[in-house]
């Protein structure tokens, strides 16, 4: 069985449809929405889909952590509430873990918008990810053994998924599902210049390589967005 784990906070807006379209996939799931204290109808509409609801602070590494403690499956599947999942992924990816020997992977990520930067980050996207590096807004999966294995998803405050992905890729092959793809929202790019996002991405990486402490780099993180969207 697939558990689908997916950190929530004020998403009634994109979840019914990630929700939706899950239930709508014939392949053996569970779905466990991890909210970090939504003050809109997010809960509310996760309970009533059907899926479990489990509450934490806020942080997308504690409540994906969180998740994980619960979920049932031997496969985890960590979703963006943003995600539009696709048609037959579960089986996809059912058939990608076929073999013994692949640890997880993810999906091939394609942004939603319209626009120069979307594109190019498609592009940019699939580069990174034939030398092992993704990110959880690509649907990251792994055998639920290899991640326990790994310590699991470490509760910090930032870079969670970079985190995980380099041990994941260090425990054994993995692989990219290029169809069907994962497409995501633009949406935490709107009104920011593609210059600072990329900028500020670098700056992220290397002060957590150097080994910055996670809750300062999500501050930081949050005042390069804000300051970044009014400039």
């Amino acid at each position: 069985m697939i558990s689908v784990i997916i950190p929530t906070l004020n998403e009634e807006t994109a979840l019914p449809s990630l929700l939706n379209r899950l239930a709508k996939e014939p392949a053996r799931h569970e779905v466990v929405v991890v909210d970090g204290g939504s003050r809109d109808r997010t809960v509310a509409l996760a309970e009533s889909s059907g899926a479990r609801v489990v509450l934490t602070p806020p942080g997308r590494g504690q409540q994906l952590a969180a998740g994980v403690r619960v979920a049932g499956g031997d496969i985890l599947l960590f979703l963006h509430a943003d995600s539009r999942f696709p048609k037959g992924g579960m089986e996809a990816i059912e058939r990608a873990m076929a073999s013994a020997r692949v640890v997880g992977g993810n999906f091939r990520l394609l942004f939603d918008g319209d626009d120069g930067f979307s594109r190019w980050l498609n592009g940019f996207y699939a580069a990174i990810r034939r030398r092992g590096f993704y990110y959880g807004d690509s649907g990251v999966f792994v055998r639920r053994p290899v991640h326990d294995s790994l310590g699991g998803i470490r509760p910090i405050a930032l870079m969670e998924d970079y985190d995980f992905v380099r041990r994941l890729e260090s425990a054994g092959p993995t692989v990219c599902i290029e169809t069907p793809p994962l497409v995501t929202s633009a949406r935490r790019f709107v009104g920011r210049h593609p210059l600072a996002i990329v900028t500020g991405w670098l700056a992220i990486h290397a002060l957590f390589h150097l080994g910055a402490p996670p809750s300062w780099l999500a501050r930081l993180y949050d005042s390069m967005r804000r300051r970044t969207r009014h400039a």
